[in-house]
Formats: structure tokens, C-alpha cells, sequence
């Protein structure tokens, strides 16, 4: 058989690449070229082994029993600290330098390194376990022309392989054969694309006509095709078989990872194995993901030790010079060590016992520590019982310890979109007929309507389908023909197959679920699809069996977003019924439909507003002279060896004209709950929020609305769909350069405030000075701006303004809100090395993107392009196997346990059930996880600082000579008992402010995103402070002491009582600091703060005490220095003085600032201070945040002016009707293709038209914004949201009202002359985007006094207590608010004087 070399030049186009893994089969790896072509012979492995491809066996662990011990090792001696700590514990074992035992550091060493060595094998163990699961699946493989039983794993290229009914798919398989007619099988492709409906695949016609193995053993044919790839949608092949060729094409191949479906049983060619099949191209590698914490621990650690030289080169030249002056003095009676000879040794040894006494700046409890505070943070989710779903008994899971500080420093979340955001089910919601809308069921009592039984009127109902306006179904009963001809269209105009099983139990089988929805709607309404034959189709209407005669299906496409269906009726009438996209089917009508196409069209506009699926429905009579005439034609364009596609569509347009338009359906495409609230939440929190889908682009821009991502009030919807790279980068730019120019625009109109801009000045305190009514606010401040300068001149305050807005001049200062649509086949040229920037700078400006038709490995590349550009924290939301990869890719990974397995789940680093979830686990989680880790690593540098300084201070006192200061026992106990419970349970249970803040107050997440609460400066602050807490309690005790005298005279001025009193000191001072540190005491804080405190002095006692010292004399050498030092009142005196020293200026400051500068949770905790001395708390539901949404927004959103969406055509498929009308598919399957049970559900779009009727219109107001000062990079300000009520459904008391309650407190508070600002919650912000635009996140609204009172804060004496533990954290600004909706404090006040 001879082969034609004539490969397609363009398959190299889709070539990448590709690294070939090495074998899996147990032999020795093999190199080989990169792969150019696939030459496959059927039922010939000798043949194909010479290819050497991969076998089917997959790997995804990364140890085994032999390597897992050195490359853990290896792994983790990358982290700079264990290798730093494995460096001085080699110093240790060396006495002559060594002042410390060894043991002081290889055990903790020694702990960290087996906790992570255990957690890796734990994890890597699932990971063996879920291969072996996956090879060892058994498969039927035809092996010398016998059926024989194979493990997945010893499947190879080449072999020919038996599917039956529901089985996976075990690698990339060319369809030869099926049981179904014509070479026919349905396949479910939810692992490869997330999409849970049928497709299709058909195998080539010589080789259907093979049938069983007895046929298929002598079958050699060869298959010519591309290489290995992760193109999804794309095959390229030929086939070589008894001197002809035949083309292959994707609809041909069957993919791993999907599912046989309907179909008894299947045989194909394996062309693609193991790491070769397009499932295993698009699964990312696994990743070992660190948080940005960790990579700047590193780097501080280098730093430190760089510092620890520095101070060992600086005691080590004193030592030198100290030896060569002093030292040389006492030679006589104080000879040197045997090692040493001269000051420079000497000074050497001193060096490197420097390094190991001052070690300590940097403990490896610090790691420790770490550790399980980030096992406490796991721990928490998993218990939270907010985030289990009763429904499916499913709690949350931190599937890893090592990510939960970044939960709150997230900036783009990309979310799969079905089974992610909605739950793929389609819901018949409303319709127009004949200019009438049904499905608006509005109760008056504001009760729940009642659910519709349609049970008494059709016994063929489905029970499943939930609809609630009655007078739908009394128009069909009272025969009203436009009614009866809208449901006769859906029950006609479609390419669902029926299956009985019992009499009148039908299942249907739809391509997708829209259809499935629009065919049950009908059969509720009494116009019930039967069955179909290639030429017939029959329905019961009205409990009448009717047939009609199918005389043609006009297929869908994605062009012409329409399918129609000619039928003849038993009468011999002749129409067209014609349901497709509103936007090409209105403009085919025949003009006397104009006054019923205005009427439906805002139905249309209705329906879209709301996030439904719009399609328009149209018939057309013909006669029978029309319809030869048509069918003529439709015949040859049919046989056209030429341009087929084109002359049919011809055809169709010809016939699909002068319709009658019946009216409009709208179906819901089922969000998950909450997701509507948790986008608008997360984008308060500044998060953007990316939608990367495998659907079309119409179906991801109807979800977009629905879910509020997109809306109508948003600037411009950008769509990007060009096909060359040159076309993508025009549309990229041109979408840029507008945006810019709609910016400028946008700030222009704002000229004619810019005269009183002046006006617009801050207070030092952040608040406008000025009466009601001013309506001009400077916001946008960078960090600095604005803030106060005194001056001479009596104290005045200085105020300095921010400069007056400008135009944006680049994309940085875009201002609107954009949103961006990019389809697959344009990702891939934006993704290319030479576009990335174009698309990066065009996106990221932009509040939405939706990226459509993307395959799993484009979705990481999305990730992966993000990270590299922006430097941001990223997290991949997903729930099937198609979303591993950008699971894997992202900072974070999130998997949904959801209808399509558990892939994503085991790929993920946290797993739950809802979308909505991830608002509690990023707000709240992840929020308190970055806060509690940042005050934890500033409270442990600072006492490590403060603990070691002490003895470089005392090297300058003791001739450099090495000697510590304390006992060695202190400090082996130091960080192991004595200060490390108390910083564990600050890391652990701490809080700024409640959950319930959290989920109102989204700005507050803000600081994270900015790494404000632990970076460099932080550092470098919380070392200073340690530097400066160590000088005092060194030269304090230094200097009070060494004139001191016990009471009997004798000097007090010796190492033992000066190196107590110092220890003392330093732990008192240190536990008052973690005092001050605690934001939220519990019983484990107390218990440990003071019980650490109280365990030092026990400690203290029993290792100075005679008992020890008898036992071992040679180690306790401080005997009764305890006893006798605490005994002495100066030494108390000392220790206070020390620590009053220490602690009133940290007091002071934090005392200021909250004065000065106040922070957006010092304001929250304001608020709360407020609401608990007005009224006892109470209870906070579930999911507040979202709960209180809906009370904002109260109107139905505005219609939108762009083009409608319609939901029909987008799920779709191509070919159906074809292959309908050539009998091909006509078969009853025992198995049901789909379920389509529709459960109702009260959705927030609903609840917001409900309260349509009570709204109350607000007149609109200006508001300043209150946001962290370096997040202000942009030069607009997002007014405030007009709604009258500050704090949303989930308050129960305006904020106005306990504001101005504050004034009654005012005898016990402090007389301070500022009034707090009221933030708007999330609860009011959470609202649709319709009214969502007018508000930001974080939003401050200072109530305005009226008359001459000043703005500002009022402290009461908890206020003032509260200010004692200060809090770490980002500065904040308030802008001026002159809202007339809100009760000024100013009245509320006259009235309860």
C-alpha cells in the first residue's frame, strides 16, 4: 500500500512545541525528535512502536518511594531559611565559637522539615492514588481479533478499542464504528469544555459499514495526522485504506475525558495516548504555590542576616581592637584558649560566635509559628458553617495551609461560567403573544403566588415545570388562535427527540437546554411533542393526536441565528414556523406587523434588561405552488457539489420572508444563588472579575447580564472578534482610544465645578469644612496628599488641597465603566508575544472581560499573562476538568464541587458548593488570614529585635568577649514558651472588625490588595521600634543599677541581678505590647498573655532556685539571683520605668493617629461602638451582605438601547436538522439524553420587581469618597448611591439615629470636636449595577453639621479605650457629603436636646 506524502502545510500551524515526556511503560527513556506528523496503522503495533509514542499510563504525581526523601529535601532547602537555619546549626557543632547548644536549633529545624515533608507526601499520595484509579480502569481492546480485557495504562497507539453506553473515553479515538445507524454516537463533553449537552460525532462511511470486531480485526487502515496538541475543536487527518483517501475532520474523533452517551456500544482507533490526548495538552503542571508573604520573607531574611554580618564585623573589629589594648593586660592570669594566638583569630571566633548568639533576630519558631497559624486559618473554613450547602452536604475545605493570607490580597478572580456562576439549567420564564406579556405575576400582599397545576388539564404535563401566571393557560383553554399557534411553533420548530418509556411518561432529548425548556413549556400548555419520524412529526394539542408532514428543516447557524421548519397540517396547509434571535428575525416580517413589532420589541427590551434569553417566534402560509417552486430550489442547492453552504443559505433567506410575527419567548438561564450580590460585592472590594468560558460569545454576554457583570448604564461593551492579528490589534486599540476619548468627555462636563474647586479643600482630618448644600468634593488623593502642615502663627493649621482633575492623557486614568468581549479565535492571536501588552493595557481598563469559545489551556495562558504584567494575586474559580489548568495556573485555585465530578475539586487549593461562597471565603477569610499573619510577623520581628539587640548593646560593655546577656535558658525559652502562645493566638483569633463589617464595608479588603498592612516600610518600622525598645532596656537597668545599693549597702551593681532585671523587663514589656496589639480578646488570649507572663516568674523561680542548682551545679548558674534581685523595690522601679518608657510612646502615637489620621475599620469600629451603646446587638443572618442588596435598588432596571440577546441559537449546534431529516438519528434510546426539571426559585432580579411599585424616587446627591490614600490612582471619584437608606436591608437602625445617640454619651466622653463618618455599607452598594454605578466601595458619608459646628470625630471613653490597642493598616480619607437623603446629625441632635 503506498501512502501520498501530501500533509497540509496547515497543520503546522497548530503545532506546539511540545517537550516529550518520557516513557511510562517501564522502559528506559528514549530521546525523540519533535513530532512534524502521526503515522497510525490500525491492528499493527510493531508498526506503530517505531514511532515510539507515549502509551496511555499518565502521571501527575511528583515523587515516588525512592526520590520523595532528597527532592523534598531539595525542595525545601530552596526556602533561604531553612537553609539559613541549616547553616547555623553547623556553627553550633562547633564549640570553639559556640555559645548556645546545638539542640536550640535542630529540633525546631528538625519539626518544620517533617511537618512539610509530611503534608507534601500526604498530598502526593492523593495524587498516586487518583493515577492508579485512572490506569487501572479496564478497557475492551481487539488484540488478533478477539475482544481481550486491558487496563487503561497498557493501551497503545494504534489499538482498536470497544466503548459501551456511559463509559469514559480512555484516550483520543478515531469513531470507525457504532450501533447506531449511519456511524452515529452522542457523546457528553462537560470534562473537556464545561458544557453538559449532547454533541454528536459521526464516523467515516467506509468504516461505519465495518460494524463488529469480526470485521474490524482485518481493518489496516493508516491514519496521517497532525501531532499532539491542545486545539480542542480542530482535527486535521486522512485516511489511507484500500488505495483511497478520506478526510477527517474533528466531528470524527472521540476525546479522552469525554462521555458515551445513548449509544450501546462504539469502536475506534486510539491516534492519540496518555500525555498526548487534548485533554492532558490543556491540564497545567502542578505548581508549587507561595504566597507573596513567603517571597518577601525571604527576602527579609537575606536582609537579616545581612544586618547579622554587618553587627558581627562590627563586634568582631571592637574585639580586635579591644584584645590588642586591653586584652593584652590580663594575658598574665587570663591566657587565651588554646585555638587562639593573636587578636585577629581571636576577633575571627568572635565574628561567627556573634552570628550564633544574635541569630535570634530571625528564630525558625517564626516558621513554625507560621505553620500553625495557617493551619488554625484552615481549620476555620473548613468549620464555618456559613459556607456548607445543606443541599448537596457539603461543607468548605482548605484543601491546602499555605495560601490563606493571599484570600486577602486577591485582585482578579477568572471564573468558569456553566456549573461556575449558573447552574446550566434553562427555565421557561416569560412571553409576549400578540402584543400581550405573560409571566409578570405581581401580588399585591406582597404574598407568594401560587405555582400552577397544570395536571388537571393535561396528563401529559411535566410536574417539573413552574410557572405562575394562570392567564397564559386560560388564553390556550378559551382557543384564542395566537396562543394556540405560539405554542403549536415550539412544539413543531425544533430538533428534540422524544422517548416514551410508559404511556405518557416522555423524556426528551435536546441538543441543548434552551430547546429542552421552550418543547416542556409547550407540552405544559397543552401542545405536547410526541414523536418523529424523518418526514412526520406528532403532537397531541389540546389532548387531539396530530401529524404533521415534516417537508423541510431550515438548519441553524451561527449566521443566520435562526431554524425553521416547513410542515403540511392534516388539512394540507402549508407554513413556515421560523424562532430565532429577535435581531435578524423582526427585520423578515411583512410590513403590516409594525404596530405588533413595536409592542413586542419593548417586551423584547423588557426581557433583556433582566438577564433573560429573548427569542422572537414568526410563521409564514405558503401555498403549494410557492413551496414547489421553493423546494426546487432547495433540492439543487442541497445536491451543490460547489459552494453548498452558500447557495442553501441563499435557499433559506429566499423563503424566510414576509413572516407573521407571533411574539417573543424569554428563558432563564439559572444563576446559582447569590451570584448576582457576590460579583457586585467582590467588585465593591476593587476585584475584578473575568469570565473565561467555552461557550459562545451571545450565551457568556447573556450570563454577563444577568449576573450584573455587564449592564446597561456601563459606557461601552467592547467586542473583540477579529480573525488575523493585525485585524485584533486595530479592534484592541480602537477600543483603547475610545475609551480615552469618552474619558475625556466623561471629565469634561466636570469643568463647570472647577471653580469652586478651591472649596473642595480638606480638613487635617479628612473632611471638607463648609455648610449643607456644597456639593463639590476633592477626592483621588495620593498618599500624602492633603494632609496637614502646622505651622507657626498660633498653632493654625496649614491646609494643603489636591491639584484640580485633569483629562486622563493614557489609559491609566480611564474613567467609566467599560466592558470587554473577546471570542476564542481572537484570545489566541491577543495571547501571541507581540500582542500581550495591546491586550493587557485594552483589558485591564476595562471593569468586565468575557472571553468566549476558550480552551482549558487558553485559560491559563490568561492567567498566566496577568500575573506577569500586572504583579497581581490571582484566583481561578472552576468546577470541571476543563478548568484544572487555569486552576493550577492561578495564585489560588477554587474548585466547585458541582454536576461535573471532582477534577477541579482535587486540582484545587479550596473547595465549596456556591459561587456566592467566595465572598465570605475572600471578605472574611481571606481578609482576617492577611490581617492576622501582618500583625503577627510585625508583633514577632519587633520582640525578636527587641530581645537580641540587647546583647550587641552589652558587647560594648563586656569586651566584646561574646557573653550573653541573659541566662541560656531564657533564651532557649524565649520564643518557646515565654512569648510565643500569646502571638499564636493574636495570629489565630484576632479580628479589626466583626464578619458581618467585613461582608458590609468591602473597601475594607482594599489594603490588602495594596499590600499595605506588612511590606518593607512595615518591616523596617516594627525593627525600629525592637532597635529603640532594646536600647532602653539595656542602658535603663544599666544606668539606674550601677550606682545602686541593696538596703544592707551592698552594690547592686552585678551580671546576675542585670541580667533579671533586663529579662524582666524585656517580658513585661513585650506582653504589654501584644496587649496593645489584640484587637479581639477571647479566653485563649487572655489565658495565654498572662498566663505566658505568670509562667516566666514561675519558670524563673524554679531554675534559680537551690533544688536545681544541687542537682546540677555545672548548669545553674544563676542561683538565688531571682530571689534576691525581685526583692528589691529599686529594681521594680526600674522595670516600670523601663517599660513606661517603652509603651507611652507607642500610646501616644497610635493615639494620635486615630485622631489625625483615622482608618476606614477605625470608623467601623466606630459604628459598632455606637450600635452597641444605643442597643444590645442583634443577630446577623446568613449571607448579610447579599441579604441587604435588594432593599437598594428597588426599581426595574432601565431598557437597554443596544441590540437585544437572544438565548436560542447560542447553545446550539449545526447539522441537527440534517441529519433529522435523513432518518439517520431515528431511534428510541432506553437512556435519557436530559432531565429538564425546572425548580422555582425567587431570584433577586424578581425581588427587586416586586418592589418596583414601593420605590422611592431620591433626589440625587454628590458624595466624597473615603478610600486608602495609594489606592487613589485614579483620577475620578465614584459618587455615592442615591438611595435614601445608609445602611440597606440588613441594619435596623439608621445611622443618623445612632449617630446622633453619640451626642447623649457626650458627659462620660472624651471632649474631642469631630464627629465620626458613616460608611456605606456593601448591603446598599451590592445593589444591580444600574444603581451599583453610582456607588463605590468603601464609601465614607460624614454627616454634615449644620450651622457653624465643625465635622469630625467624638470619641467616647471606649472609643478612647479602643485607641489603646491600636490597630495596623492603611490611611484613610474622608471626603465631603452633602447627600439631602440622609437626616443630618445636626437635626438629630436638636431633636433629642
Amino acid at each position: 500500500m503506498t501512502v501520498p506524502k501530501d500533509i497540509p502545510e496547515k497543520w503546522f500551524t497548530v503545532v506546539l512545541p511540545l517537550q516529550r515526556k518520557k516513557r511510562l511503560d517501564g522502559g528506559k527513556p528514549k530521546e525523540r525528535r519533535t513530532e512534524e506528523e502521526r503515522r497510525v496503522r490500525a491492528n499493527d503495533r510493531e508498526y506503530n512502536e517505531r514511532f515510539q509514542y507515549a502509551s496511555n499510563c499518565i502521571v501527575t504525581s511528583k515523587y515516588n518511594i525512592i526520590t520523595f526523601l532528597p527532592v523534598n529535601l531539595f525542595e525545601q532547602f530552596q526556602e533561604v531559611a531553612n537553609t539559613y537555619f541549616l547553616f547555623l546549626l553547623i556553627l553550633q557543632l562547633i564549640p570553639q565559637i559556640s555559645s548556645l547548644s546545638w539542640f536550640t536549633t535542630i529540633v525546631p529545624l528538625a519539626l518544620v522539615l517533617s511537618i512539610t515533608a509530611v503534608k507534601d507526601a500526604t498530598d502526593d499520595y492523593f495524587r498516586h492514588k487518583s493515577d492508579n484509579q485512572v490506569n487501572n480502569r479496564q478497557s475492551q481492546v481487539l488484540i488478533r481479533g478477539s475482544l481481550q480485557k486491558e487496563k487503561w495504562m497498557n493501551v497503545r497507539v494504534g489499538d482498536i478499542i470497544k466503548l459501551e453506553n456511559n463509559q469514559f473515553v480512555a484516550a483520543d479515538l478515531l469513531l470507525l464504528s457504532s450501533s447506531e445507524p449511519h456511524g452515529l454516537c452522542y457523546i457528553e463533553t462537560a470534562e473537556l469544555d464545561g458544557e453538559s449537552n449532547m454533541k454528536v460525532r459521526q464516523s467515516v462511511s467506509v468504516t461505519s459499514e465495518l460494524g463488529g470486531p469480526n470485521n474490524l480485526a482485518s481493518f489496516n487502515g493508516e491514519v496521517v495526522c497532525e501531532p499532539p496538541n491542545n486545539k480542542l475543536d480542530r482535527f486535521c487527518g486522512t485516511l489511507y485504506w484500500r488505495e483511497k483517501k478520506y478526510a477527517l475532520t474533528n466531528q470524527n474523533m472521540l476525546l479522552r475525558g469525554c462521555v458515551l452517551r445513548n449509544t450501546e456500544a462504539c469502536y475506534g482507533l486510539v491516534i492519540f495516548a496518555g500525555p498526548d490526548t487534548k485533554l492532558m495538552q490543556n491540564s497545567g503542571r502542578t505548581k508549587f504555590k507561595r504566597t507573596s508573604i513567603d517571597r518577601l520573607m525571604n527576602t527579609l531574611v537575606l536582609w537579616i542576616f545581612g544586618f547579622l554580618v554587618c553587627m558581627g564585623v562590627i563586634l568582631a573589629v571592637g574585639n580586635a581592637v579591644w584584645e590588642r589594648e586591653v586584652g593584652s593586660l590580663f594575658q598574665s592570669y587570663l591566657p587565651w584558649d588554646p585555638p587562639v594566638d593573636n587578636f585577629l583569630f581571636s576577633a575571627f571566633l568572635s565574628f561567627w560566635s556573634y552570628v550564633i548568639i544574635l541569630n535570634t533576630v530571625v528564630p525558625i519558631s517564626l516558621y513554625v509559628s507560621v505553620e500553625v497559624i495557617r493551619l488554625g486559618h484552615s481549620y476555620f473554613i473548613n468549620w464555618d458553617q456559613q459556607m456548607f450547602c445543606s443541599q448537596c452536604n457539603t461543607a468548605a475545605e482548605a484543601r491546602t495551609t499555605t495560601l490563606n493570607e493571599e484570600l486577602g490580597q486577591v485582585e482578579y478572580i477568572f471564573s468558569d461560567k456553566t456549573g461556575t456562576l449558573t447552574q446550566n439549567i434553562m427555565i421557561f420564564n416569560k412571553c409576549s403573544i400578540n402584543g400581550q406579556t405573560y409571566g409578570e405575576v405581581t401580588d399585591q400582599l406582597g404574598t407568594q403566588p401560587k405555582r400552577m397545576d397544570f395536571s388537571p388539564f393535561n396528563p401529559l404535563a411535566d410536574p417539573d415545570f413552574c410557572f405562575y401566571d394562570d392567564k397564559l393557560l386560560e388564553s390556550v383553554k378559551v382557543g384564542d388562535s395566537q396562543t394556540q399557534e405560539f405554542f403549536r411553533l415550539l412544539s413543531l420548530c425544533h430538533t428534540v427527540m422524544s422517548e416514551e418509556k410508559s404511556e405518557g411518561e416522555l423524556v426528551y432529548k435536546a441538543q441543548s437546554p434552551d430547546e429542552g425548556a421552550l418543547v416542556t413549556a409547550a407540552r405544559n400548555f397543552g401542545f405536547v411533542f410526541r414523536s418523529r419520524t424523518p418526514g412526520t412529526i406528532t403532537t397531541t394539542e389540546i389532548g387531539r393526536t396530530v401529524t404533521y408532514s415534516l417537508l423541510a428543516i431550515l438548519d441553524f447557524n451561527n449566521i443566520r441565528k435562526r431554524m425553521s421548519v416547513i410542515v403540511r397540517n392534516p388539512e394540507g396547509r402549508i407554513r413556515l414556523y421560523c424562532k430565532g434571535a429577535d435581531t435578524v428575525l423582526l427585520e423578515r416580517l411583512h410590513p403590516c406587523n409594525q404596530e405588533l413589532m413595536s409592542i413586542t420589541s419593548d417586551h423584547l427590551n423588557e426581557y433583556a434588561s433582566d438577564g433573560l434569553r429573548t427569542l422572537a417566534l414568526a410563521y409564514r402560509d405558503l401555498s403549494e405552488g410557492e413551496w414547489e417552486a421553493w423546494s426546487e430550489n432547495h433540492r439543487y442547492a442541497d445536491k451543490a457539489s460547489d459552494y453548498r453552504e452558500d447557495r442553501l443559505a441563499a435557499a433559506y433567506e429566499e423563503i424566510e420572508q414576509d413572516m407573521m410575527l407571533l411574539g417573543a419567548t424569554a428563558i432563564e438561564d439559572k444563576l446559582q444563588e447569590g451570584v448576582p450580590e457576590t460579583i457586585a460585592v467582590l467588585s465593591l472590594a476593587n476585584i475584578k472579575i473575568w469570565v473565561l468560558t467555552g461557550d459562545k460569545q451571545e450565551t457568556a454576554v447573556n450570563i454577563g447580564y444577568s449576573c450584573k457583570m455587564l449592564t446597561d448604564e456601563m459606557t461601552e461593551v467592547f467586542i473583540i472578534s477579529g480573525h488575523t492579528v493585525q485585524s485584533v490589534r486595530q479592534e484592541l486599540r480602537k477600543a483603547r482610544e475610545t475609551m480615552i476619548e469618552l474619558s475625556r468627555t466623561r471629565d469634561g462636563g466636570k469643568e463647570e465645578g472647577m471653580e469652586r474647586w478651591g472649596e473642595a479643600c480638606f480638613m487635617g482630618n479628612g473632611f471638607r469644612e463648609g455648610q449643607e448644600g456644597d456639593s463639590t468634593a476633592a477626592g483621588g488623593e495620593g498618599e500624602g496628599e492633603g494632609e496637614e502642615e502646622r505651622g507657626g502663627g498660633g498653632g493654625r493649621k496649614q491646609v494643603r488641597c489636591a491639584p484640580p482633575p485633569s483629562p486622563p492623557p493614557n489609559f491609566m486614568d480611564i474613567s467609566g465603566d467599560f466592558a470587554l468581549v473577546i471570542n476564542g479565535h481572537s484570545l489566541a492571536h491577543a495571547l501571541e508575544a507581540d500582542m500581550e501588552t495591546e491586550f493587557v493595557l485594552t483589558a485591564c481598563a476595562c471593569k468586565a472581560v468575557i472571553c468566549c469559545r476558550v480552551t482549558p489551556l487558553q485559560k491559563a495562558q490568561v492567567v498566566e499573562l496577568i500575573k506577569k504584567h500586572k504583579k497581581a494575586v490571582t484566583l481561578a474559580i472552576g468546577d470541571g476538568a476543563n478548568d484544572i489548568s487555569m486552576i493550577k495556573s492561578a495564585h489560588i485555585g477554587v474548585g466547585i464541587s458541582g454536576q461535573e465530578g471532582i477534577q477541579a475539586v482535587l486540582a484545587s487549593d479550596y473547595s465549596f458548593s456556591q459561587f456566592r461562597f467566595l465572598q465570605r471565603l475572600l471578605l472574611v477569610h481571606g481578609r482576617w488570614s492577611y490581617l492576622r499573619m501582618c500583625r503577627f510577623l510585625c508583633y514577632f520581628f519587633y520582640k525578636n529585635f527587641a530581645f537580641t539587640m540587647v546583647h550587641f548593646w552589652f558587647g560594648f560593655f563586656c569586651g566584646f568577649s561574646a557573653q550573653t546577656v541573659y541566662d541560656q535558658y531564657f533564651i532557649t525559652l524565649y520564643n518557646i514558651v515565654y512569648t510565643s502562645l500569646p502571638v499564636l493566638a493574636m495570629g489565630i483569633f484576632d479580628q479589626d472588625v466583626p464578619e458581618q463589617r467585613s461582608l458590609e464595608y468591602p473597601k475594607l479588603y482594599e489594603p490588602g490588595q495594596l499590600n499595605l498592612l506588612f511590606n518593607k516600610r512595615e518591616f523596617f518600622i516594627c525593627i525600629a521600634q525592637g532597635i529603640y525598645t532594646s536600647v532602653v532596656l539595656f542602658f535603663v537597668p544599666y544606668a539606674v543599677l550601677s550606682d545602686a545599693t541593696q538596703s544592707t549597702g551592698v552594690p547592686l551593681a552585678n551580671y546576675q541581678t542585670f541580667a533579671v532585671t533586663t529579662a524582666t523587663a524585656l517580658v513585661i514589656v513585650v506582653s504589654v505590647q501584644i496587649a496593645l496589639d489584640t484587637g479581639f480578646w477571647t479566653v485563649i488570649n487572655h489565658v495565654f498573655v498572662w498566663g505566658s507572663l505568670g509562667s516566666y516568674f514561675t519558670i524563673m523561680f524554679a531554675l534559680h532556685s537551690q533544688t536545681l542548682f544541687r542537682i546540677f551545679p555545672n548548669q545553674f548558674n544563676f542561683v538565688g539571683s531571682a530571689q534576691s534581685t525581685l526583692l528589691q523595690p529599686i529594681v521594680w522601679l526600674t522595670i516600670a520605668l523601663a517599660t513606661a518608657i517603652c509603651i507611652v510612646p507607642v500610646l501616644a502615637f497610635r493615639f494620635l493617629k486615630l485622631d489625625l489620621k483615622p482608618q476606614l475599620s477605625d470608623t467601623v469600629r466606630y459604628t459598632q461602638l455606637v450600635r452597641q451603646k444605643r442597643r444590645k446587638p442583634v443577630g446577623h443572618s446568613v449571607g448579610g451582605a447579599w441579604q441587604g442588596a435588594s432593599s437598594v435598588s428597588e426599581g426595574r432596571l432601565g431598557a437597554r438601547s443596544g441590540s437585544r440577546r437572544s438565548g436560542y441559537a447560542f447553545a446550539h449546534q449545526e447539522g441537527f436538522g440534517e441529519l433529522i431529516t435523513s432518518g439517520k438519528n431515528m431511534r428510541l434510546s432506553s437512556l435519557a439524553l436530559a432531565n429538564f426539571a425546572s425548580r422555582h426559585s425567587s431570584s433577586w432580579i424578581d425581588t427587586l420587581r416586586r418592589k418596583k411599585n414601593t420605590h422611592t424616587h431620591t433626589p440625587p446627591s454628590t458624595s466624597g469618597e473615603c478610600s486608602p490614600a495609594p489606592s487613589c490612582v485614579s483620577g475620578s471619584v465614584p459618587p455615592l448611591s442615591n438611595s435614601s437608606s445608609l445602611l440597606g436591608g440588613s441594619q435596623d437602625t439608621p445611622i443618623e439615629e445612632e449617630t446622633a445617640s453619640a451626642q447623649s454619651m457626650q458627659t462620660v466622653s472624651a471632649s474631642f470636636t469631630q464627629t465620626p463618618p458613616v460608611l456605606a455599607p456593601a448591603s446598599e452598594a451590592a445593589a444591580p449595577q444600574g444603581s451599583a454605578q453610582a456607588t463605590s466601595a468603601g464609601i465614607l458619608t460624614p454627616t454634615i453639621h449644620g450651622g457653624d459646628s465643625p465635622g469630625g470625630w467624638t470619641f467616647s471613653l471606649g472609643t478612647v479605650q479602643e485607641a489603646l490597642f491600636g490597630w495596623k493598616g492603611i490611611t484613610t480619607r474622608a471626603s465631603a457629603s452633602n447627600s439631602p437623603g440622609p437626616t443630618s446629625v445636626a437635626k438629630e441632635t436638636s431633636q433629642s436636646k
